[in-house]
């Protein structure tokens, strides 16, 4: 390709940092290093220098925390949206907002190519890509991964010895990573082994349980229309209260979670996270919907949620299907008000209590005691007519040889 100017999905590690030189050798271009602030903290200290010493033109760092739980990690929440029954997918639910931005970028700097630093094994270069092609169909897009023949860890290592790029000490640290606001993922190296333990010092987000303290603390959380909004009645913007519950539930050991996944490009994968906020978020949305959600409602939605997580895993955030769902996701969600209880102890996160001005339990129906609202004799009929086909299938089956 005849590329002019790139902008690069930049992070400072060993890839994107080998990535941004070899553009500048192998397309003879300009290359904009760009960094989402997406909650990373100390891992973005001295980026822009770094990117600039190994050939980039421009390099940037935005703040995109209040938009990324905002637009991204609430509305996915609102969904109850978790992958294969224990990913919250905190690194899916951000590749959007980072290709997003890279597309805003490019259109404002007159770049005509975008690049990315994920493998050809992975699920990120579906998940880049398809943001870009949905946002700006006309981009260039450089996947190196793809193209060079760089095929391992070791010889990145070599080949950013020899231009004299500084990378990670890789010894201390034989995994790789990903961290935002909503959580941090731990993959390869020694967790490729799915027998292996992961190292009790390789979590950063939260205590280990055992170490956690002894006496449980008890917290609220306050919900409109399906969104948190409050954390023990104090209001806090969305990233602030992620910022907030991920403190609380580091302090506990809550959200650590170790599986193996199923990639969309065939492969599994063992993935180790640690999503203290996100869990604590997801177990008291579930407790005010559980008071404030109709039933047949709550129903249909459950038995779209499979699908709906599986279209942000594998990059689908802004397709068609997505727009629709997220519609009835949203709308699923308009009397979601209330505040759910939870008490927090050495790694679990449990309801203690759940209360809605909107609430549809109604203690003076569900009672065992004795009421003036339900006639209990209504249930003959309503089990007869349940039961009538299960007596027809009953006498037809009897009666076949």
């Amino acid at each position: 390709m005849d590329v002019k100017k790139v902008v690069l999905a930049y992070s400072g590690g060993l890839d994107t940092s080998i990535i941004l030189k070899w553009l500048v050798e192998t397309y003879q271009c300009e290359v904009i290093a760009f960094s989402a602030d997406l909650g990373q903290g100390d891992e973005l200290t001295g980026l822009e220098a770094r990117a600039l010493g190994t050939g980039a033109v421009k390099a940037c760092i935005e703040d995109l925390r209040e938009e990324f739980v905002r637009d991204f990690v609430f509305p996915a929440f609102r969904a109850n949206a978790v992958y294969e029954g224990y990913y919250l997918l905190g690194t899916s639910i951000a590749r959007p907002l980072i290709a997003k931005q890279q597309i805003r970028i490019a259109e404002q700097e007159g770049a005509d190519a975008v690049s990315h630093g994920a493998t050809g094994k992975g699920n990120d270069q579906v998940r880049f890509e398809l943001t870009y092609t949905a946002l700006n169909p006309s981009i260039k897009i450089i996947a190196p991964w793809r193209e060079w023949n760089l095929k391992s860890r070791t010889s990145l290592v070599e080949f950013a010895k020899k231009r004299g790029i500084p990378v990670p000490v890789t010894q201390e640290k034989p995994y790789s990573s990903d961290r935002n606001l909503l959580h941090i993922s731990y993959e390869g190296g020694i967790l490729e082994d799915p027998w292996m333990e992961p190292d009790p010092g390789m979590f950063t987000l939260t205590r280990s349980p055992e170490e956690a303290p002894d006496a449980p603390e008890y917290i609220e959380v306050g919900f409109e229309r399906g969104d948190p909004v409050t954390v023990n009645g104090e209001r806090l913007s969305p990233a602030n209260l992620l910022y907030r519950l991920n403190e609380l539930g580091g302090k506990h050991g809550v959200g650590r979670v170790d599986l193996v996944e199923n990639r969309f490009v065939g492969m599994k994968s063992r993935g180790v996270y640690e999503t203290p906020g996100g869990t604590i978020m997801r177990i008291a949305h579930q407790a005010v919907e559980s008071i404030t959600m109709d039933r047949e409602v709550m129903h249909l939605r459950d038995s779209l949620v499979p699908r709906y997580a599986a279209m942000i895993y594998n990059g689908f955030w802004y397709s068609p299907e997505m727009r629709m769902l997220q519609s009835m996701m949203d709308l699923a969600q308009e009397n979601v008000y209330g505040t759910a209880r939870l008490k927090l102890y050495k790694g679990s996160c449990t309801v203690a209590g759940r209360r809605s001005d909107r609430s549809l339990y109604q203690p003076s129906y569900a009672t065992f005691e004795e009421d003036d609202v339900y006639r209990q004799d209504d249930a003959t009929g309503f089990i007869r007519l349940q039961g009538l086909r299960l007596r027809i299938d009953s006498l037809v089956r009897k009666s076949v040889p």
